[in-house]
């Protein structure tokens, strides 16, 4: 028998357990699933927004793969410093294949990054994502009741995913998982204005098509745009010749200056909340572009200055979208907290990136969120390239001083780097597992030192096998009853261990989780990969690390 371990339970991990187990070079191989959190399936859990039901359904294929009988799923157990080390994994196992993501957020390296009301956008995902590390970061609510204006920097899917959830509708988010705490600070958020804003163009964004469009349909919410920006943009002037998903992110920002155009304004509202046009009071809801009153909502979502009613009963929250501004600092106010981010215009090299001019602009803020790429960070024990932040392998093999190492091998992002979508991590895992099967006579002839779940309780371990997941899928359709809900994520460490941990041993191993748990209407779709995250300037958030290791969110 060959007995592998893989240590991050999201998709990457999922997918190179399923290709172990699912070939027939090899028979009889046992796969161990492990992870940090005591819940499996990495982003899909903790990195894809809660109102992305169709992507998060995802879940339910990866359950398929950990319910077969020859893979175990062993969360609460932590790899490295703190935990097993790799050398002590190799004792218990034949092999070992690390899926341990991106877990550490890009840095802006700007004056005044660590202001309080700075913070990354991963953190801010996983508090409304109910991660449980993020119980303390997010314990103020991120100071929404006094946000009236947030920043994203970054133009990726995480960047659109936190924008959109910031100026959404309460009552959309109600039939979420999102706990209830977070809930509930977004539904009292005094946030009005919402600017996201990139170094380079529309053309160049990393953004999805798909997670753009959702903006433009947000209930209580209005887009815009402003067309100085554009009109620096040459792929935006003539996309012909831009790649398909770029020509349509192009077509949909189109769609929202002609809806400004429509409504005889210049853009829509300004950063402090002033109509496009000369001032006509949209935030004051006097009139709109056309002397409709602004809270009526005729504006709707293409953009058109005037704005509609939000379930507060006051204007629509406002989504600027901003392109050529490059982050050079962060602003304090009166109080210490951040109030703005000061951008220099930037234009376009020649060369595909871009320039400073000189120029700057100051944008009111009282809550920042970087979005902009992600880095792997060292496990200790295992090589690392820090240049990369990968660690460095050959096909997957990990490389230690240039030479394969027996018995180790990574696959994900830690392999690869922060980029692609979800689907992008079945490829990856392939090569990885075909570099494995290829090694297994060599591997499989080395003795292993005892059964890993015995070994693993003897050092303190308190492991959480599929029926403790079980448990907490069980209390956390409970706890969505109670609150009269769907299904709602237990957001802190005690409750999923008192869940998990509390019902092991008394729980039955065939019980599956509560039909009435809320799962997503097309449960069995299989997402298209184009709803997933591009990596290079923010993921859907969390994130690929996420999806490499439940211990890590971030992105797709």
């Amino acid at each position: 028998m060959l007995r592998v371990a893989v240590v991050g339970s999201g998709p990457s991990g999922v997918y190179t357990a399923q290709g172990l187990v699912q070939q027939s070079l090899v028979p009889d191989v046992r796969v161990d699933v492990l992870d940090r959190l005591p819940c499996p399936f990495g982003l899909v859990r903790y990195g894809v927004a809660p109102d992305h039901e169709k992507i998060k359904s995802l879940q339910n294929n990866l359950r398929t793969v950990l319910e077969d009988e020859r893979i175990g799923f062993l969360g609460n157990v932590e790899v490295g410093a703190r935990g097993l080390t790799p050398a002590r994994l190799l004792e218990l196992y034949h092999a070992v294949v690390y899926c341990v993501g991106a877990a550490k957020d890009r840095r802006l390296g700007v004056p005044g990054e660590d202001l309080p009301g700075s913070c990354s956008a991963t953190d801010f995902v996983s508090w409304y994502s109910a991660h449980p590390d993020a119980a303390a970061d997010g314990a103020d609510g991120f100071g929404l009741g006094g946000v009236r204006s947030a920043v994203v920097i970054g133009v990726g899917n995480v960047a659109v995913d936190v924008a959109r959830i910031l100026a959404r509708a309460a009552a959309d988010l109600h039939p979420t998982d999102m706990p209830d705490a977070a809930l509930g600070v977004l539904a009292a958020s005094g946030v009005r204005e919402v600017h996201m804003v990139g170094r380079r163009g529309p053309s160049q964004a990393k953004f999805t098509t798909k997670e753009l469009r959702e903006l433009g349909a947000l209930s209580g919410a209005v887009v815009g745009v402003e067309p100085s920006d554009l009109a620096l943009d040459p792929g935006y002037a003539d996309p012909s010749a831009l790649p398909g998903v770029n020509r349509r992110n192009v077509e949909v920002v189109r769609g929202w200056t002609a809806g400004a155009d429509e409504a005889g304004v210049s853009g829509e509202a300004g950063a402090q909340g002033e109509a496009g046009a000369r001032g006509e009071a949209g935030a004051r809801g006097e009139a709109g572009a056309r002397g409709e009153a602004g809270a009526r909502g005729e504006a709707g979502a293409r953009g058109e200055a005037g704005g509609a009613a939000d379930e507060r009963g006051g204007l629509a929250r406002r989504i600027r979208l901003r392109f050529f501004l490059r982050p050079v600092e962060l602003l304090a106010g009166g109080d210490g907290r951040v109030a703005g981010v000061r951008f220099e215009r930037t234009v376009p090299d020649g060369a595909g990136g871009v320039r400073g001019t000189g120029t700057y602009e100051d944008i009111e803020a009282q809550l920042v969120l970087r979005a902009v790429g992600y880095r792997g960070v060292p496990l200790d024990g295992l090589p690392f390239d820090p240049a990369h932040g990968t660690v460095p392998h050959e096909a997957g093999r990990v490389l230690r001083d240039g030479v394969p190492s027996s018995g180790e091998y990574v696959a994900g992002w830690i392999k690869r780097g922060p980029t692609g979508v979800i689907g992008t991590n079945r490829p990856c895992a392939k090569e990885t597992v075909a570099s494995l099967l290829a090694d297994a006579a060599g591997l499989s002839a080395r003795p292993l030192t005892g059964e890993p779940l015995d070994v693993l309780r003897g050092l303190g371990h308190r492991p959480v096998e599929w029926r403790g997941w079980q448990a907490i899928e069980r209390a956390e359709a409970e706890l969505g009853r109670s609150l009269g809900r769907r299904s709602v994520k237990i957001p802190d460490w005690p409750g999923l261990l008192g869940a998990a941990l509390g019902a092991d041993a008394h729980t039955d191993p065939d019980a599956g989780p509560d039909p009435d748990a809320g799962a997503a209407p097309d449960a069995g779709a299989v997402p298209d990969p184009e709803e997933g995250a591009d990596a290079e300037e923010g993921a859907d958030a969390g994130t690929d690390a996420g999806a490499d290791a439940g211990a890590e969110v971030p992105a797709a």
